[in-house]
């Protein structure tokens, strides 16, 4: 148990002074955030942390890939998928926060397993670029167009708000 309470520490630690509270890994799978610029980063919230417990107390936790993850879901679960979203354009690279990229061959399979979920009776939510492509993979769905700001980009100017798009099977 000490060894859990010491991995969830370094994570609330990374995750409040890290860049934005990104959570992203390299190619080797290992934590690649840089330290962000907080005067006072809200490292411990306890009433938070203490309410999260209370809530997680009968959950099971655990790390698999989307595939793996839907696996148990059924009629009447709700599942919301927030994939790395897919690229607004040829030169936009950020495709991952893990080591394995998710591109079309990924997304393609996420609407697959999206539509067997949908099949099962689950109640489905899922974010995504606004693209074609995503739009061709749920074009059987409920798909609304929201406004989203961006505040991470290599170039202030393209900083703002874009088009995102979120889809329901309700």
């Amino acid at each position: 148990m000490k060894v859990v309470l010491e991995k969830a520490a370094i994570f609330i630690y990374l995750n409040k002074t890290c860049f934005n509270g990104l959570y992203m890994v390299n190619s080797e799978g290992k934590f690649n955030v840089p330290f962000g610029k907080y005067k006072k980063p809200a490292i411990l919230q306890e009433t938070k942390l203490r309410i999260a417990s209370k809530l997680l107390q009968n959950t099971e936790l655990s790390v698999s890939n989307f595939t793996e993850a839907v696996k148990k879901a059924k009629e009447n679960d709700f599942v919301y998928m927030d994939p790395p979203y897919f690229p607004l354009t040829k030169t936009a690279s950020f495709t991952s926060y893990q080591k394995d990229a998710f591109l079309e061959k990924e997304q393609r399979q996420l609407a697959k397993e999206f539509q067997q979920l949908d099949k099962k009776g689950c109640l489905l939510m899922l974010s995504n670029s606004d693209t074609s492509l995503i739009r061709k993979l749920y074009s059987d769905f409920n798909i609304t167009t929201v406004k989203a700001r961006r505040a991470i980009n290599c170039i202030g100017a393209k900083r703002g708000v874009i088009n995102e798009i979120v889809v329901r099977n309700y």
